[in-house]
């Protein structure tokens, strides 16, 4: 059997793969902080009483997610020295923080004026973000798996794939979840700038997801032969 000499990334006092883990971090910590945010909303209302601070706790947490990542960018070896293609390190890193930017909007979307949430719809809701939610911690193991066999601390190439179908597979769940949301929506009779504002919130959950995805289809770049 031939095995892949992991030497690149033995050459820099920390390889920017951990560096990813540093970031995933950051946006991960901020996605559970959007889900309490939004199940604070959705069941208290406009209301929510600590709703201003979560949202203050999110951008410090934006804010240091890209700070780490132009850190990571900044300090990258040069050509030859990196442990995997440099190209789709860049997407991989552009990807990730697009997990938390797209939570932002969500919110950004649903404090845009007050607007209550049909109780029908409130569990569904509720249920959506947490899927997305999972999406998010799925890909960590992806992430960590993907490290180890780049870095050569792992070899288990079959159980890596496996964390990305993993990802791609709570994904095609919270898809489900989200068209059938739309459609609920659409067929309400309802205020067309309340539904207009809610299926912009949800598009911008689900494109949480999306990303989330996204990341596990570069990692399974960066290990493909």
């Amino acid at each position: 059997m031939s095995l892949r000499i992991p030497f690149f990334g033995l050459l820099s006092k920390q390889s920017p793969m951990l560096g990813l883990l540093d970031h995933f971090d950051q946006i991960n910590e901020g996605a559970r902080l959007v889900e309490e945010a939004l199940e604070c909303y959705i069941v208290q209302g406009p209301e929510c009483g600590d709703l201003q601070a979560m949202f203050g706790r999110i951008d410090k947490l934006e804010e240091k997610a890209d700070k780490v990542k132009r850190s990571i960018r900044n300090h990258l070896p040069r050509g030859l020295f990196m442990p995997v293609d440099k190209t789709l390190f860049f997407n991989y890193t552009s990807r990730q923080d697009n997990i938390l930017d797209e939570g932002q909007l969500a919110m950004h979307w649903l404090m845009m004026r007050p607007v209550v949430i049909p109780e029908t719809l409130q569990k569904p809701i509720i249920d959506l973000i947490d899927d997305v939610v999972s999406t998010i911690t799925l890909l960590r193991t992806s992430l960590i798996n993907t490290t180890d066999l780049v870095l050569g601390k792992s070899y288990d190439r079959v159980g890596t794939k496996e964390s990305y179908r993993t990802v791609r597979k709570q994904h095609r769940s919270v898809w489900k979840q989200h068209n059938t949301l739309l459609a609920e929506l659409l067929n309400r009779d309802c205020d067309f700038k309340d539904s207009y504002q809610l299926i912009n919130f949800i598009e911008k959950i689900y494109a949480m997801s999306h990303n989330a995805e996204g990341c596990a289809d570069i990692l399974r770049a960066m290990i493909s032969r």
